[in-house]
């Protein structure tokens, strides 16, 4: 039986809401490192070179595959708020069609006020983590 899965705009409403209800900054952190806790271990064996994502001050691996007609991702950091903006990131697009993804864009980090309070280092991070996962779905769109 396939797994179902929301809508990325009702995803993406999930963690609006949750920002919004946490009014302050360090409440949102918070929140970003306990999603990253939740992140699925990453198998060490994927953890090599190949798979580092260059552009990011952490070490960052990341894997996209097709499951059927969905485009999977696997990631993992070695710094917690990062790990937490993975799983952000992730638990908008992971498991969605290449199509999906790419008409879900990426404006919702901006309104979330991410990239304000991040390092500029972590934003750029971000940028680069969302630009890897829009460049695999426009590979396997079609």
């Amino acid at each position: 039986m396939a797994e179902t899965v929301a809508p990325t705009q009702e995803i993406i409403q999930d963690f609006k809401d949750a920002f919004e209800f946490l009014e302050e900054w360090t409440d949102r952190y918070g929140y970003i490192i306990d999603l990253g806790k939740k992140l699925p271990p990453f198998p060490e064996e994927l953890m090599v070179d190949e798979n580092l994502m260059p552009g990011c001050q952490s070490r960052v691996w990341l894997i996209s595959y097709m499951e059927g007609d969905r485009l999977r991702f696997k990631a993992a950091s070695d710094a917690m708020i990062v790990s937490g903006l993975i799983a952000l990131i992730l638990g908008v697009y992971d498991n969605h069609t290449p199509q999906e993804i790419l008409d879900t864009g990426s404006d919702f980090v901006e309104e979330l006020g991410l990239q304000k309070h991040l390092s500029p280092s972590r934003s750029n991070g971000l940028h680069s983590l969302v630009k890897h996962v829009m460049a695999a779905a426009k590979r396997h769109a079609g």
